[in-house]
């Protein structure tokens, strides 16, 4: 493939397993009651003007988006919302209602937002052909409009590593590589990303288990139980997890309507994410929107229970690697080069 111009605007364990029902797990730790705690500090200051008149206050304020962007009721729904793994079905539905009502509000477009499960006999993998790969960003240009992924903060759930040939060390690579055109002589290109760990480190640091594993082996993270403490991207060594500082900022012109409880909806500020495989997409039979927008196919996904699924004839025909596979995190992201395998 010839040169391309890069894009401008583009810088560089187990755990609690949800169910079809949202059936009860196991208690939640005590420190999942800070996150309720910090949210109720935010009623106690009107509490006395509530009980007045409760009535007429909720009638009145039930959609005027004063408390935090949101009306009295949906405040009220957020403030008391369970973790996901116990919510009932009709309080996922209320949780969604209130996710469309807010995204109407704050940037004036309708979108879609769905609790989409894990389809059975389904387990997730990746793989990456570096000979394919030409660092032209596409597929961090493609999950960020598939992912709502705000545009001021800059968080980018892929990096796209330039490297030395023959240096496999991490540490002298540079993703903020900017040349007129690539690939550059004498250079390769890594993307890194969630790595979809089987033995997730994040999930044992987080305090909450507001971050899991799920059945088709997607990390996932309920938002609304994330309280921002960030010992997940402490925890994780591939650098995956981004921490929303401001709230992230998205012209409604670039909203994906598109939305998963677990996946893109748009997100709020002082919370975790990651990437989820485009959950909104996976668990529906299509491919992760990176995959779609790399021009070279150089990206492989799919179903590692399926024998004659594409990455499983990678497995089983390509001499593969993992990054940082001595740490135990059994990473399901493959790495691969279009050279011969050695005959053994």
């Amino acid at each position: 493939m010839t040169d391309k111009q890069l894009p401008k605007n583009l810088q560089p364990n187990e755990s609690l397993q949800p169910n079809e029902s949202h059936q009860e797990t196991e208690n939640l730790p005590d420190l999942a009651k800070r996150h309720f705690f910090k949210r109720l500090a935010m009623v106690g200051a009107t509490g006395a003007a509530a009980v007045t008149g409760v009535s007429a206050a909720v009638e009145a304020t039930k959609a005027k988006p004063s408390w935090g962007g949101s009306s009295f009721m949906d405040a009220m729904g957020d403030l008391f919302q369970d973790h996901y793994t116990r919510m009932s079905d009709e309080e996922m539905t209320a949780a969604l209602d209130r996710i469309i009502r807010k995204a109407k509000r704050k940037f004036g477009v309708d979108i879609n937002c769905e609790d989409t499960k894990a389809m059975p006999d389904t387990y997730f993998g990746y793989a990456l052909n570096l000979s394919k790969c030409r660092g032209y960003r596409e597929c961090v240009e493609g999950c960020i409009r598939e992912n709502n992924q705000g545009r001021d903060s800059q968080v980018q759930y892929i990096r796209v590593l330039e490297m030395d040939e023959g240096d496999p060390n991490l540490e002298h690579s540079d993703h903020y590589y900017d040349p007129a055109t690539v690939p550059m002589k004498g250079k390769y290109y890594l993307p890194v990303q969630c790595m979809q760990c089987d033995n997730p480190p994040c999930v044992q640091a987080c305090p909450v288990e507001a971050t899991w594993m799920d059945k088709d082996g997607i990390v996932v993270i309920d938002y609304n139980w994330c309280i921002g403490c960030r010992m997940c991207m402490s925890a994780c060594p591939y650098w995956a997890r981004h921490f929303n500082w401001t709230e992230p900022e998205i012209a409604a012109e670039d909203l994906n309507p598109d939305t998963d409880f677990l996946g893109n909806r748009p997100r709020m500020k002082g919370v975790v994410e990651k990437c989820h495989f485009c959950i909104q997409r996976t668990r529906k039979g299509r491919q992760p929107a990176c995959m779609e927008a790399c021009p070279t196919g150089a990206r492989v996904f799919g179903n590692l229970l399926d024998p004659k699924s594409d990455i499983r004839w990678i497995l089983e025909n390509k001499t593969v690697f993992r990054l940082k596979e001595e740490l135990g995190t059994e990473p399901k992201f493959w790495y691969f080069t279009d050279e011969a395998r050695a005959r053994t």
